[in-house]
């Protein structure tokens, strides 16, 4: 969206990977599958967000189930500490060489997911608050496709976003805002893409599946080694 006082401007400038198109495809083809995988194999439950287990905590707490809502605060506090985890990595990572911060998240991410892949269905709880971890590493780690903020393991910022830039297209005929609504929109449809892949595999496979999102996030591992111009674009404002 345009705003009076800030001005858009698109450049190139040579980049990492992590913010290019092809790795948004993969990231959020995997952010899908686990979400289908955790409610079809680990007991009905969507681990990528935290609406859901934050309503139901508070819902627990009003009726005073207090050993319930510690089910659904854990995933919550899963999610945070994640975050957390990142942020730390970043600060002290930042500045290496040979291999980007945000690689080293790729493969922690790997790594617990293929502890899930080993987990019974008596541990549910410990695979989905794991999935939740993983997730919020991955959403805080890469925010951003070709300067345009995004999501990899949720939908609904994306679609707030495209369906705010389609009403701007509407308003002004603005081919850039155009151009941002098939971004957002491709973004869900990938998303859904996944889900139903992570579905059907997860059908034959059961809790083994995860180890395909594994394999995705390794392909997204080795892209992460290649340098590319990305088209960035950005609102400057003013005075700046």
């Amino acid at each position: 969206m345009i705003y009076k006082g800030m001005n858009v401007m698109t450049y190139k400038r040579k980049g990492q990977i992590s913010e290019s198109a092809a790795l948004a495809v993969l990231l959020t083809l995997t952010g899908g599958f686990l979400d289908a995988y955790t409610f079809i194999s680990r007991g009905g439950v969507f681990a990528n967000a935290q609406t859901g287990n934050i309503v139901l905590l508070g819902v627990n707490i009003a009726k005073g189930s207090f050993v319930s809502a510690l089910y659904y605060l854990i995933p919550v506090l899963a999610f945070a500490g994640g975050v957390l985890v990142v942020e730390k990595i970043q600060w002290h990572f930042k500045g290496l060489q040979k291999i980007h911060w945000r690689q080293i998240i790729v493969m922690m991410e790997i790594f617990l997911l293929a502890l899930v892949s080993l987990m019974p269905h008596s541990l549910n709880m410990l695979a989905n608050i794991t999935v939740s971890f993983v997730c919020a590493l991955q959403v805080d780690s890469f925010r951003k496709v070709r300067g345009n903020a995004y999501a990899t393991t949720m939908c609904t910022g994306n679609l707030r976003s495209g369906t705010a830039a389609l009403a701007v297209y509407m308003h002004t005929k603005d081919e850039k805002a155009l151009h941002k609504v098939f971004h957002y929109y491709g973004i869900i449809l990938v998303f859904i893409i996944g889900a139903a892949f992570g579905a059907v595999i997860t059908g034959q496979l059961g809790e083994k599946a995860v180890l395909f999102a594994c394999l995705m996030l390794f392909l997204g591992f080795l892209m992460m080694f290649i340098k590319e111009e990305i088209e960035d674009d950005s609102i400057n404002h003013r005075g700046r």
